[in-house]
């Protein structure tokens, strides 16, 4: 194993607007915490290697033995990525993978094949699976950091621009849900009878409860222990189920039925 210096980015200055002069230096931001790793892999010698590696370069790293502990491990972890060997016993990676994109906290973390099954086809069967990267042994620890760091960086990516749309526009949306909210309780949006029975799942209902509460879907996220991609989706299928378009028309159809509290 060659070892090499870290290569993390430094600190980058917060310019501020409008600060001028030698006291208006602008303070360095806070860095990112380090990325989550989960490493899986049955090969003890190269699990170590590879962990010891990653952590040499600032990741924070996890190992597992198989797919099976794999599992088990990232349920309680939830990783940032995912690293795994497919050739495994118990659960190879292919199963670990079917896992993870079937969870709704795990579904889009993203993975990365680290195999010595190399060849054209395998690679196609495994970004077929949903796997992210795949990187046959043996490699160049050089180049698993930086696709590990590229995956990151995208995931990363992903997730401000998932952010800054679910924040657009959520004080009109607030104000709209202070105005149903007002009329419910003056008499100026009626209750229906009882008798409107939806198959909400109890995770939709959930963000249902949440939506009404007025939070935007970063923090229904966050108080679900789930992902932004998956409160998207709860509320999109709250819109199918309820025959509605918008959150603010979703809001007002479950406070005339008595849906939420």
């Amino acid at each position: 194993m060659v070892n090499s210096p870290s290569t993390g980015a430094a600190g980058l200055p917060d310019p501020e607007a409008g600060l001028t002069g030698p006291a208006a230096a602008a303070e360095p931001s806070a860095p990112p915490p380090p990325a989550r790793l989960l490493l899986v892999d049955d090969e003890p010698g190269l699990r170590a290697a590879v962990k010891a590696y990653l952590e040499d370069e600032g990741f924070v790293v996890t190992t597992a033995n198989d797919g099976e502990e794999g599992w088990s491990t990232a349920q309680s972890l939830l990783p940032d990525v995912v690293i795994t060997d497919v050739m495994m016993p118990r659960c190879d990676g292919f199963g670990l993978l079917k896992r993870l994109r079937g969870d709704e906290r795990l579904g889009g973390t993203p993975v990365i094949f680290l195999t010595a099954k190399g060849m054209t086809a395998d690679r196609i069967a495994g970004f077929q699976a949903g796997a992210d990267d795949y990187i046959p042994k043996p490699f160049d620890p050089d180049e698993l950091v930086a696709r590990v760091r590229n995956v990151v960086r995208r995931q990363e990516r992903l997730l401000a621009e998932a952010a800054r749309f679910a924040d657009a526009d959520i004080g009109a949306m607030a104000k709209q849900i202070t105005e149903i909210r007002s009329m419910l309780g003056s008499g100026g949006v009626k209750k229906a009878a009882p008798d409107v029975k939806l198959d909400f799942t109890p995770r939709e209902a959930s963000v249902l409860q949440l939506v009404a509460e007025g939070m935007m879907n970063k923090e229904i996220a966050r108080r679900l222990e789930t992902s932004i991609r998956n409160v998207e989706k709860y509320v999109s299928r709250l819109f199918i189920k309820t025959g509605t378009a918008s959150r603010t028309e979703l809001v007002r159809y479950a406070l005339e039925h008595g849906l939420v509290d």
